[in-house]
């Protein structure tokens, strides 16, 4: 039942989300213990980089958090705004970028103003929620495809095509540069190849591309050759920057348009000037250290190495997100994640049903610049442990599983 509905019963604080404390770093503090965290998209490391934290504080003293007051249009237009749009347009390769205050609202509103009933959207199944809510409000027709799967992809842009012939819309493709919670790469080079099949236009969300992927980092796009055929590329400042905020970027007609019809920007305060100069310096040193980028990597390679090593699947992960597949109820999931939390010292997140299949757990780490080999040891010993209390039923009976009905 809704929550106007009759009250569920449970105890207040008893669904109490996780609180960590501390320093954002690899080591912080749950429950009093530390732990060895696994859950922060902190790529880059600069959450706590000491030129960040000193480029942050330095724009908190000279601005304070409300300048500029009012929206873009209005007055909240700034020099710096305007120089961040033209470092970041430059960066991902587009003429121009828009900056915009949230992810999750700047790509629902993204969508919302590109498109009328006319047109027609077709996208990949395990878009983001961001992607999927923009969705739901959209008047015309979608289709959507199996994740990954080209040959369906092509044939929903059949069925769009045919679609838009009538009403005379457009064509919309929506995917990501990096699925959040699998890990693996959208498959960007073949859809673009559909382009000279089909005419339409590619919106990527590349939220946790952007930074990690690419000679440059520019992300997955630039990591496949066809970061020139993507027409609106969309990244968030919360992954790589470390920061809130996000940027759309494409051909300066359609982000012109953008800019006097994203509804969540003309009727919202702009960016504070605190986070954009302090997303001018992030991009500065994604842009200059390349050493952040390799050390992500070297640790991303070592994990994978380790796990697979003992036995574990990270599925088809190319990507830093590397997601640990076991199969288990949720019960043995909450007992398994609660085990490695209290006894191990290792916070990841753990996903379980609806989000993927019964049966299926995964524990999903974030690797970071800032992890240590010693941290991947310590957490791939954590994980064949209870990987073999899992095997063995342990976690079966367990107070934490029987309370989740298994």
């Amino acid at each position: 039942m809704g929550p106007l509905g009759k009250h569920s019963g449970f105890a207040d604080g008893y669904w109490s989300f996780p609180k960590l404390e501390g320093e954002i770093a690899p080591r912080m503090r749950f429950k009093g213990k530390e732990v060895l965290t696994w859950s922060l998209n902190n790529y880059l490391g600069l959450a706590n980089h000491p030129e960040i934290r000193k480029a942050d504080a330095d724009a908190a003293a000279k601005w304070g958090a409300a300048y500029p007051m009012g929206a873009r249009m209005m007055s909240g237009q700034t020099n710096l705004h305007e120089q961040l749009e033209d470092e970041l347009a430059a960066f991902v390769g587009k003429e121009k970028s828009y900056l915009l205050n949230y992810g999750y609202q700047g790509i629902m509103s993204v969508i919302d103003a590109i498109l009328d009933r006319k047109d027609v959207v077709v996208y990949d199944s395990e878009c983001h929620a961001c992607i999927i809510d923009a969705l739901r409000m959209h008047l015309g027709k979608r289709y959507v495809f199996p994740h990954n799967d080209i040959e369906n992809c092509e044939k929903q842009l059949e069925r769009a095509t045919k679609l838009a012939a009538e009403t005379g819309g457009g064509i919309l493709v929506i995917t990501e540069g990096v699925f959040g919670m699998t890990g693996d790469q959208g498959k960007l080079k073949e859809i673009v190849e559909l382009k000279k099949k089909f005419d339409f236009r590619l919106l990527v969300d590349d939220a946790h591309g952007f930074g990690t992927l690419g000679a440059t980092g520019a992300g997955a796009g630039e990591e496949q050759g066809v970061q020139d055929q993507i027409d609106l590329y969309f990244s968030t400042f919360a992954k790589s920057m470390a920061s809130i905020g996000a940027f759309i970027a494409g051909d300066a007609d359609v982000i012109l348009y953008l800019r006097y019809n994203m509804r969540s920007q003309i009727f919202a305060k702009s960016l504070p000037m605190l986070l954009v100069e302090g997303a001018l310096k992030r991009l500065e040193l994604i842009r200059t250290q390349p050493q952040l980028k390799e050390n992500l990597w070297k640790i991303v390679n070592a994990l994978r190495k380790g796990l697979h090593e003992n036995g574990f699947s990270t599925g088809k992960s190319n990507s830093p997100v590397t997601p640990v597949v076991l199969n288990g109820t949720v019960g043995e999931a909450a007992a398994l994640s609660m085990d490695l939390r209290e006894n191990y010292g290792i916070f990841c997140s753990v996903v379980i049903y609806p989000v993927v299949p019964k049966g299926m757990i995964i524990l999903r780490l974030i690797p970071t610049a800032v992890h240590t080999l010693a941290d991947v040891d310590e957490t791939v010993k954590a994980f064949a442990a209870v990987k073999d209390k899992l095997v063995s039923g342990v976690y079966k009976n367990s107070e934490l599983a029987l309370s989740f009905g298994e």
